[in-house]
């Protein structure tokens, strides 16, 4: 008997439809097969930059799009709620107000999930069993082994990423969003192996959860040395599928890529996870739209002096050097870096500059207006997006002394210091 092939949703959309389009999209993907209607459903919010950054985070109009299909196809609202994780580097409450999440969230009255404030956390070889023999490299990289998060056992995930480049990974997409929920602060310990990581989660994931989907959101889609310093496109397309590897490589086919030169869709598709070639998979709805060529530059071609030094500390003549620092109390140094550099440079210097096409776009002036147009939405869409597009009021020095209260909750919730205020329970059920 063969195996039934993967499924990848792919859709053209615009302000005005992409409510109707987002319904669409996940139901030719097959998400009721996939998404229990009786178990609760974390709809895993993407935060790669807490500043507004088109293309590097959920969209507001994503978030909304999947809580409304949902509610129209009988999912229970209290059974349905928003998550969140943290980095030392992200600051998630700035985040999901910067980019309009919790509008989303509380206009639909759902709850709103923390991982790191308050949740309880299990083992991993509790959580999963004799899996951990299978791992790649997380046993190498954790000897004592890692936490997860408790709640994610038996509970449906949506993820919500954008279509984007990242100087670790290539390409990020729904394997990659899996990565901050999944693993503790002390996920910068597994970049040197970061393809094999993304590996080891999904083989968690799949164990783990009742059902894993993913909503890819591509009306903006970032290229080069992401997923903070990009350039932003327009592109008007929306993918879902509920095959994680088949739905990154559908994405990567779009940017100009070949999905199987990226490693980690490469080593999934090797080992069964999911389907890593366009040529395998059923890609379904606008055709015109699978056929796209956007030709990205990808994210080694212009690199960041910020991605430079990381490639230099993880993979070339810095990691003998400077390496070993990041897994001791010194690691905050490589945080406090990270800030100065992206909030308190990069953002209110250059990030203007690369986001004007972007902001002045039907997207742009979605976002800038979201407030008073959301509430008003129709079945469809947003017919109605206003004249004017996003305005940043977080440029110059206004974003530097606002990049320095970041640093300071950085240097305050760094895992080297103080004690974690996790919960740690001891059995899986």
């Amino acid at each position: 008997m063969s195996m039934k092939k993967s499924t990848v949703a792919i859709l053209k959309t615009s302000p005005a439809t992409v409510l109707r389009d987002y319904h669409e999209l996940m139901n030719l993907a097959g998400y009721q097969d996939v998404v229990a209607k009786d178990a609760d459903t974390a709809l895993k919010i993407n935060i790669s930059w807490h500043f507004f950054f088109p293309g590097s985070s959920t969209t507001p109009w994503q978030l909304d799009g999947v809580i409304r299909a949902m509610q129209r196809d009988g999912y229970k609202r209290e059974l349905v709620h928003g998550c969140h994780n943290r980095t030392v580097v992200i600051d998630a409450h700035l985040g999901e107000r910067e980019n309009k999440h919790l509008n989303v969230i509380q206009q639909h009255g759902l709850r709103n999930i923390h991982l790191y404030e308050g949740e309880d956390w299990v083992r991993i070889g509790d959580a999963v069993g004799d899996l951990t023999k299978k791992f790649l490299c997380l046993n190498e990289v954790y000897p004592d082994g890692f936490l997860i998060p408790r709640r994610f056992i038996g509970e449906n995930i949506i993820h919500l990423p954008t279509i984007k480049t990242h100087v670790f990974t290539t390409t990020t997409g729904a394997m990659k969003n899996a990565f901050g929920g999944l693993l503790n602060e002390r996920r910068h310990w597994t970049h040197p192996v970061i393809h094999e990581t993304l590996v080891d989660l999904l083989m968690i994931q799949k164990k783990i959860h009742r059902g894993v989907f993913a909503v890819m959101d591509g009306t903006f889609a970032g290229d080069g040395p992401g997923p903070r310093c990009m350039l932003p496109h327009v592109k008007n397309v929306i993918l879902a599928s509920s095959d994680q590897v088949a739905i990154d490589a559908v994405a990567a086919k779009l940017m100009g890529m070949d999905p199987l030169s990226i490693k980690f869709i490469r080593l999934a598709h090797e080992l069964g996870l999911g389907c890593g070639d366009p040529r395998q998979i059923d890609i379904v709805g606008d055709q015109a739209a699978v056929a796209e060529n956007w030709r990205f530059d990808g994210p080694f071609k212009k690199m960041t002096f910020a991605s430079r030094m990381q490639h230099y500390i993880y993979w070339g003549w810095l990691k003998k050097p400077v390496e070993w620092s990041l897994k001791t109390i010194l690691a905050p140094w490589a945080y406090i870096a990270s800030v100065l550099y992206h909030d308190s440079f990069w953002y209110p210097v250059r990030g203007k500059h690369m986001m004007r096409v972007a902001l002045e776009s039907e997207w742009g002036r979605l976002f800038r207006n979201w407030e008073q147009v959301a509430p008003l939405a129709t079945e469809l869409g947003y017919p109605s997006v206003g004249s004017e597009g996003a305005k940043l009021t977080r440029t110059g020095f206004r974003a530097f002394l606002q990049s320095i209260g970041i640093l300071g909750t950085c240097i305050k919730e760094a895992p080297e210091f103080g004690r974690s205020r996790r919960k740690v329970v001891g059995r899986a059920d």
